[in-house]
């Protein structure tokens, strides 16, 4: 397997993103976020009892990921993306170019929507999570995930927003 690349590609790379090797492309740099995570049935669990806590469906953290592209592992492969949380475990994604991608023991599909969204599903018996990520400027990325349970009720969702570092120019020596 190739070694992963840290370079994005946002300076020769269409925006949005056409095809998902140059989506995956885009994903690559540092990148700071804030996510929202909300537990949906506990919202549902709190109304029912009239309970005090009523900030216990939600919370917000600050986080810090590394993204690399992976360059196909076959010819005509879509390539994938290593994401490690900072001071986390790294998780590998490897997509292939007819739809279906994996990452440990799970599989899942993908669809590169026209808006410049990508769209992955992991099913199981019991649960569907879906993550849509886009772009709204080659340097901000959005992410939103829902699971919902096998009769449709939603169960738990997020909101990322993710800012991708940049290097300063490095000041000229007098």
């Amino acid at each position: 397997m190739s070694e992963p690349s840290t370079k994005s590609l946002t300076d020769t790379a269409p925006f949005p993103p056409e095809e998902i090797g140059g989506f995956l492309r885009h994903c690559a740099g540092e990148w700071m976020g804030l996510r929202s995570q909300f537990a949906l049935a506990a919202v549902s669990a709190a109304a029912e009892l009239d309970t005090e806590d009523g900030d216990a469906w939600h919370s917000s953290e600050r986080g810090e990921l590394v993204v690399s592209f992976l360059e196909p592992e076959a010819p005509g492969g879509a390539g994938g993306l290593r994401v490690c949380p900072k001071d986390g475990v790294a998780q590998q994604l490897h997509f292939s170019a007819d739809g279906d991608f994996r990452s440990g023991d799970q599989q899942g599909s993908w669809q590169l929507w026209p808006d410049g969204s990508l769209e992955l599903t992991i099913r199981s018996n019991d649960t569907e999570v879906r993550e849509r990520i886009w772009f709204t400027k080659p340097n901000l990325r959005l992410r939103s995930t829902v699971e919902s349970s096998a009769d449709g009720s939603p169960g738990r969702a997020s909101f990322s927003s993710e800012i991708r570092r940049v290097s300063r120019p490095t000041a000229p020596v007098s």
